[in-house]
């Protein structure tokens, strides 16, 4: 039998219980987000010492990341969100280097895995919760970790391997709370453009990995005259929703988990939980499976589109440093361009627009101080900007240089070949 919900005095006890001294709390990325254990948490911390509470992409900047309690209770980032981008700068929180595929096992090596705090759906008649909008790194801390859950009726019951039974699970609460909502960027003409061109690289059959943003979402739209294809992705938003209801996403194709659309998290508006809840052809897997270069090509035609900022002549994919500052993290990009490349027929895309939205060149002789290499040049294998695709894969490094330069803003061409002669890149 499930036992029952904590009330509240009971849940802050069960909490307190789970966060000694040094504790380390483990929370998933975007919108599992327990935001009223997180409140109780914070409530309490003038009880707490030496707290960490380690996460992913943070949607809103609550006062812990602020810095607010100190040393008591502190924000470890691991993907630079809008809740804790200000924060980083401010150095009142956290960033450690990571691949997505990664974090279980960084988490497990340089942490006490104290406790899980997610938000859930459930319990079913089984006795089951479900992570619902995740898996990704707390799934593969399930039978671990301890976890305390806030179950709301927002979050959609979804399967695969992040179901939770009541045995496993320590305590939970029930709450309304609405989960956390999402900002999209609308696509622009350019957007629409880059679209175009990597559509017209993706065979019927391809098995997609999509990342998140004005121009992906640009991509879904634009590949809406595919056949059979295939989602193992890391992140499940509306773009793909969009393209399983029109028969475009089959699954038909795929060698792992065929007929079933794979992701380890996904992130949108309440119509896309309900497009979620309850659905069988979609599983949500542990990152450490899905991100995997290795389980990656084992798909054949993998494709794998995701942003950068800058792209330096040698190749050079800047992705999380905008202008050389700090803006995000490097996610899983590289994780899905490595498995693209052993994937039979595998293509890799980054894509960007030519230039910023003030008329900096984003394709640069060298990257801006400061900025930091997301995916090696020796991994990037095509990158699409607004004017055309520079295929890098296998190509000298001049020859590099010059496709790059083709795709430049017109008018930074002239410059880029000037700079590309004085570092001998290009004689």
């Amino acid at each position: 039998m499930t036992p029952a919900p904590l009330d509240q005095a009971h849940a802050t006890q069960r909490l307190l219980e789970l966060v000694p001294p040094g504790a380390d709390v483990v929370v998933p990325i975007g919108q599992g987000e327990p935001q009223t254990l997180l409140d109780v948490l914070e409530e309490n911390a003038d009880r707490l010492d030496g707290v960490r509470v380690h996460r992913m992409d943070p949607f809103v900047e609550r006062p812990y990341i602020r810095g607010e309690f100190g040393d008591r209770l502190r924000h470890v980032d691991y993907y630079l969100g809008p809740g804790s981008r200000q924060a980083y700068w401010n150095g009142t929180c956290d960033l450690v280097p990571n691949h997505f595929s990664e974090m279980p096992l960084l988490l497990r090596q340089a942490t006490q895995r104290s406790v899980v705090l997610a938000a859930a759906a459930g319990p079913d008649a089984d006795g089951y919760f479900s992570l619902g909008t995740n898996a990704d790194y707390v799934a593969s801390m399930i039978g671990e970790v301890p976890f305390l859950l806030e179950v709301t009726s927002a979050m959609p019951f979804t399967r695969g391997a992040n179901l939770v039974h009541a045995d496993q699970v320590a305590g939970w609460i029930a709450t309304d709370r609405a989960l956390t909502p999402v900002r999209h960027r609308i696509p622009s003409p350019a957007d629409h453009t880059i679209a175009a061109l990597v559509a017209d690289l993706v065979p019927d059959g391809a098995c997609l990995q999509i990342g998140v943003g004005g121009t992906p979402d640009a991509v879904t739209a634009a590949l809406t005259g595919h056949r059979d294809l295939g989602i193992h992705t890391e992140c499940l938003a509306a773009g793909l929703a969009r393209l399983v209801d029109a028969g475009v996403v089959t699954g038909a194709r795929k060698q792992q988990m065929p007929g079933t659309h794979v992701t380890t998290f996904s992130i949108g508006d309440e119509a896309m939980h309900r497009w979620l809840d309850g659905r069988d052809d979609v599983a949500f897997m542990p990152v450490e499976w899905t991100n995997d270069p290795r389980t990656v090509a084992h798909e054949p035609n993998f494709v794998s589109i995701n942003a950068t900022t800058e792209v330096d002549l040698l190749g050079q994919a800047a992705s999380e440093t905008i202008g050389g500052r700090y803006w995000s993290s490097s996610g899983g990009q590289a994780d899905f361009a490595r498995g693209a490349m052993y994937s039979p027929g595998g293509r890799a895309f980054l894509v960007t627009h030519a230039a910023t939205s003030t008329g900096f060149s984003r394709i640069r002789a060298q990257l801006t101080p400061g900025s930091v290499v997301t995916t090696l040049k020796n991994t990037v294998d095509h990158v699409v900007t607004e004017y055309g695709v520079a295929s890098l894969r296998g190509r000298s490094i001049a020859a590099r240089a010059r496709e790059l330069v083709a795709i430049a803003h017109p008018e930074h061409r002239d410059a880029l070949r000037h700079e590309a002669k004085e570092l001998a890149i290009l004689r």
